[in-house]
């Protein structure tokens, strides 16, 4: 088994989610009619160079030297979407642990995004919390405060009640990252 660096494993835990998305889509574009939404939610939060090379995936790219242009963050991104279309045994688990540093930042831009009246990414984030809940344990607990959470309770104690010390963490993260995204 190939071992990948921790920063890259944080990558693709990181966006699972989209990754899967667009290789089902490469598959049978019909499997996945929320794609378009999930890319332009990801265009608003400025993934516009890495939006630009899953379009062209979408259109039937997959010269990995065509996407010169990519951050190493998008490239990794990328280079597990073009693995995943050849091979989906290579995909990522949709059931990995995240790492708060990593997570806290995306949930949180998310939730100010819907209280800022977003529709799109009010339904981004519900479908997020579909699957965070039929994954369980912290991610199901942390499904459960997205409401109150887009509704402004800010109270770290109700928000990490029955949540591990690494799921606490996260929730803290968030609560930070949003009390910074608030004041701007």
């Amino acid at each position: 088994m190939v071992q990948i660096p921790e920063k890259q494993q944080q990558i693709l835990i990181a966006h699972a989610g989209l990754i899967h998305r667009v290789v089902m889509a490469c598959g049978n574009r019909a499997q996945v009619p929320d794609l378009d939404r999930v890319l332009l939610q990801a265009e608003q939060n400025d993934w516009h160079a890495l939006v630009k090379a899953i379009r062209r995936i979408l259109k039937g790219e997959r010269n990995l030297a065509a996407f010169q242009e990519l951050d190493d963050e998008d490239r990794v991104i990328l280079e597990s979407i073009l693995q995943g279309i050849q091979n989906p045994e290579t995909l990522p688990s949709l059931n990995s642990d995240y790492d708060p540093n990593v997570a806290a930042p995306g949930i949180a831009s998310m939730v100010h995004t819907v209280r800022r009246g977003n529709v799109e990414a009010l339904q981004l984030i519900s479908n997020m919390a579909v699957q965070m809940h039929r994954a369980g344990g912290d991610m199901g607990r942390l499904a459960a405060i997205m409401r109150p959470l887009i509704e402004g309770e800010r109270d770290p104690d109700k928000l990490c009640e029955g949540f591990t010390e690494s799921g606490q963490k996260l929730v803290l993260d968030i609560l930070a990252e949003l009390t910074r995204l608030e004041a701007h």
